[in-house]
């Protein structure tokens, strides 16, 4: 198998500021390809600190969804847990945090499965996903503007929650495939 790499990346001419959010930053960047070639390039720039989703598994076998409204799509999505990195924290010490805050259990044991990038093209951003385990109780309060329901999903009907009409978000879909690669791994 071949894994050949671009020897460097483009070299950045010029990067400027062409929107901003309270949530976003849009940079136009000008860049010369070792070819030569020269293009125009648009990215939403991350804050650096990253995000965490958590896959977490119950001592019943179960796993803990939540289900919370989505602005992008106007609608209520089903996926794991997640949230930013605070300053400071390690992306375990983040997971642990989030679960407690959206699902109300912290977690003794994590393991990681994979950091993902969405849209690499256009976003700067990864997101660690975790599986936590070994679930104890604990609420911290969280910063959504309604409670979020939470979903038991028993582990032996993974598949089925593929199917499911409200859970199409894309980081959850993969954390779901990376677990069940995970546990046939660990089988």
């Amino acid at each position: 198998m071949s894994h050949k790499k671009h020897p460097t990346p483009p070299e950045i001419l010029a990067c400027d500021v062409v929107a901003k959010s309270k949530l976003f930053t849009v940079e136009a960047l000008s860049l010369s390809f070792s070819n030569g070639e020269q293009r125009e390039y648009e990215r939403v720039r991350g804050g650096g600190r990253g995000a965490v989703m958590i896959v977490p598994i119950t001592a019943e076998n179960e796993l803990l969804l939540v289900r919370e409204y989505c602005a992008g799509t106007h609608d209520y999505q089903l996926g794991f847990p997640k949230g930013l990195i605070d300053p400071g924290e390690t992306p375990i010490e983040a997971g642990n945090r989030e679960l407690k805050e959206e699902v109300g259990f912290g977690a003794n044991a994590f393991s990681d499965l994979k950091v993902v990038s969405l849209a690499p093209s256009y976003f700067n951003a990864k997101m660690h996903i975790l599986v936590a385990s070994e679930l104890y109780p604990e609420q911290l309060e969280g910063d959504e503007p309604e409670p979020l329901v939470v979903v038991k999903w028993p582990l032996d009907k993974l598949g089925e929650l593929l199917h499911q009409e409200d859970f199409t978000e894309a980081r959850s879909v993969a954390a779901l495939l990376l677990l069940k690669a995970h546990l046939n791994l660990e089988a």
